[in-house]
């Protein structure tokens, strides 16, 4: 579900969506039983796992599939769920591929240069939906704290329904100053997009350090309680502190101009 199919299906909370996530019947469920969520995980096991792949070891798959979602968002280091899901590595970069092909995990690379003070190979590994994602960290509601990771997902999960482009990116360096998001087209200068739940948790501290290594571009905060978007001046950048939807609105219109140049 995007944000016009929750409209559709007659919730407002937008917490509520980011506690049972976009799947309608869960959505729409007054509980969410365990049992419903292992019902999805052995179907998805049984329709497209052993289908498609074919892989034999189930239950390293599945603690595997749990471990993921319950980390979703971090960075991605294979060792640790090598370790935990005892299978070798080589193993869980293929288990991570057949995630990635079937689109319960979205594999987010990170944006470089090839700046020797820059992140260049880890990936951040989101889970498909925020429900999952609550579910496996235990989360039976939400408290202020939980709000912000998911909303990240939720930008996230808008951004693929609405651009259909997988060229979404994160950006680190190896001090651990990082941008949640960078859309980065060939020969286009890269637009910065940083999640907070609400726009009073705006800290542009890591967006000026990006734009030192990256002046040019676009610079956004999502947040979900900004109705209009402002700018703020940040240094020797402005920032655009806008709600999702005039967000996407934007980078829409920002791509279409992208497109037109080529």
């Amino acid at each position: 579900m995007a944000l016009a199919d929750q409209a559709a299906f007659g919730s407002a909370s937008l917490s509520h969506r980011l506690l049972r996530g976009g799947l309608p019947p869960f959505f729409l469920a007054d509980d969410l039983p365990e049992a419903d969520l292992q019902e999805w995980m052995d179907a998805y096991w049984a329709r497209d796992i052993q289908k498609l792949f074919r892989l034999e070891r189930r239950q390293s798959f599945q603690r595997f599939v749990e471990l993921l979602l319950a980390a979703s968002g971090g960075l991605f280091e294979a060792t640790r769920f090598a370790r935990d899901c005892e299978v070798s590595r080589t193993t869980i970069a293929n288990y991570l591929g057949v995630l990635e092909a079937t689109f319960v995990a979205h594999v987010i690379r990170p944006f470089t240069t090839r700046r020797a003070t820059e992140i260049l190979a880890a990936p951040r590994v989101y889970g498909f939906d925020t429900g999952f994602v609550a579910y496996y960290r235990g989360w039976q509601e939400l408290h202020r704290e939980d709000l912000g990771p998911l909303w990240e997902h939720f930008v996230l999960n808008q951004l693929h329904a609405s651009l259909q482009t997988r060229e979404i990116h994160y950006w680190r360096d190896k001090q651990g100053h990082e941008v949640d998001f960078v859309l980065a087209r060939r020969a286009a200068a890269p637009t910065a997009v940083e999640c907070k739940w609400s726009a009073q948790d705006l800290d542009p501290a890591n967006l000026k350090i990006f734009r030192r290594h990256y002046p040019k571009g676009a610079t956004f905060v999502v947040a979900h309680d900004v109705d209009r978007p402002s700018v703020r001046r940040t240094g020797d950048f402005p920032v655009t502190v806008i709600g999702l939807k005039d967000l996407i609105e934007r980078l829409r219109l920002n791509h279409r101009a992208a497109s037109r140049q080529r």
